[in-house]
């Protein structure tokens, strides 16, 4: 079993029903079992609405009940959003229902296994976010929770309401938009995040990590000596930049899962073989530099 991969389903709206089920099969073959949902992946694509990514997993699938068993499937709840309105964040009682029996209802299950609350709701009140949390797992319809982009100071309040553990953080990270890192090593703004989730035994995950803020950095000619560096060590180690740039995030020892949203069968095994890969300390500082982060 592949632990430090999560399949992310977030791009597959488009794709064909055979499409999905070759992405699936090179999943299952390269030993990743966690499948990261949400309610708004495929809401804004063609034909789609919320929950369309988890109706069009489920609906290309059809997986047996013994095979569901064999995978651990999680979603997200909580940001609001159409082409015509306002965006917000919801993390009251009533949506956090309704929007996880909708997500039962498209993925064709009994239970998930892990909610996450997707961003922090700052109108949020933590008492309604444990009283949800409490039903959901009392009735078994939920088994885990945890939240997504939450510093260390929004994940102390919301616990100090809610019984559940919460044991996963999902946090934007990549070599190029490493903040998570960053700023621990530099002492500056959200200091400690790292540190807090080891301390708490808060399992990270990484979303977009192959991403600079205008799109990814591979191969782009704004990384020229990101992916230099890249190229090198790839060679070094008999794999490709993208795998190198999952083993970068993987090899840290906290542990951070890689969250892949790819839609090709060949990237994931690249990434699940990078996920594999030990850097060498010399080889991760290498690659933090090239990536323009000055160590102080």
């Amino acid at each position: 079993m592949n632990k430090n991969v999560i399949a992310g389903m977030m791009r597959i709206a488009e794709l064909s029903d055979a499409q999905i089920r070759a992405l699936y099969t090179a999943y299952r073959e390269e030993g990743v079992t966690h499948f990261d949902h949400a309610d708004i992946y495929g809401a804004f694509s063609p034909g789609g609405s919320y929950h369309y990514c988890e109706r069009r997993f489920a609906q290309a699938l059809a997986l047996s009940p013994a095979e569901r068993e064999e995978i651990t499937l999680q979603t997200k709840v909580g940001i609001v959003a159409s082409p015509n309105t306002t965006t917000y964040y919801d993390h009251s009682y009533a949506h956090i229902m309704s929007s996880v029996e909708e997500s039962l209802r498209a993925l064709d299950v009994d239970y998930i296994d892990t909610l996450l609350l997707h961003r922090p709701d700052t109108l949020m009140e933590p008492e309604e976010v444990a009283r949800a949390f409490e039903e959901l797992q009392h009735s078994g319809k939920v088994r885990t929770f945890g939240v997504s982009n939450y510093t260390s100071g929004q994940i102390e309040f919301l616990q100090q309401a809610v019984t559940q553990p919460l044991e996963v953080n999902q946090v934007q990270l990549s070599l190029v938009q490493a903040g998570l890192v960053s700023e621990g090593i530099a002492a500056s703004a959200n200091y400690g995040l790292l540190e807090y989730a080891r301390r708490k035994d808060i399992q990270l995950q990484a979303w977009a990590p192959f991403q600079a803020a205008g799109g990814t950095f591979l191969h782009s000619p704004e990384f020229p000596e990101l992916n230099a560096v890249l190229g090198r060590v790839g060679n070094k180690l008999g794999c490709s930049a993208t795998a190198v740039a999952a083993a970068w995030i993987c090899s840290h020892p906290a542990g951070i899962q890689v969250v892949a949203g790819t839609s090709s069968p060949e990237r994931v095994r690249e990434i699940a073989q990078g996920a594999g890969t030990q850097l060498s300390r010399r080889q991760w500082y290498a690659l933090y530099a090239a990536a323009g982060h000055p160590l102080p």
